[in-house]
């Protein structure tokens, strides 16, 4: 492909990978927010049940919507390998910022800088490739 049909592509994936993910985050949030207050009151395993709520949510409006791809048991595999190097790095990022003493928000800051960029060009280059 062209550079001038790549750009738009990739450009027009990028802003359906940050609308899913806006849509993701917010199911997360709902999900945990229910499991605790209907459920069971522990905040460690009702984000655990939210965090693969929104991972199997995700997964489904990427590879159909963002990417176009059909679902396939090899792009579940990459997609959750990607998704395990997003948490990585998340937990990385975040550690490296509680290191050189900085508030846990620019931490947080600094994972939403960095985590979903990586996890978009390698879902771009190697998940759906």
């Amino acid at each position: 492909m062209s550079a001038k049909v790549v750009a738009p592509l990739l450009t027009r994936q990028a802003l359906r990978f940050g609308i899913s993910g806006l849509l993701a985050t917010g199911l997360h949030v709902i999900v945990a927010m229910a499991f605790i207050q209907f459920a069971m009151p522990a905040p460690a395993i009702a984000n655990g049940v939210a965090f693969v709520v929104a991972t199997t949510f995700s997964y489904l409006v990427n590879t159909m919507w963002s990417f176009s791809n059909p679902l396939h048991g090899r792009n579940l595999f990459r997609y959750c390998v990607v998704s395990s190097v997003g948490l990585a790095l998340a937990m990385m990022v975040s550690g490296g910022a509680e290191q050189y003493g900085l508030h846990y928000m620019w931490g947080i800051f600094l994972v939403v800088l960095t985590v979903p960029p990586v996890t978009f060009l390698l879902h771009s280059f190697w998940t759906y490739r």
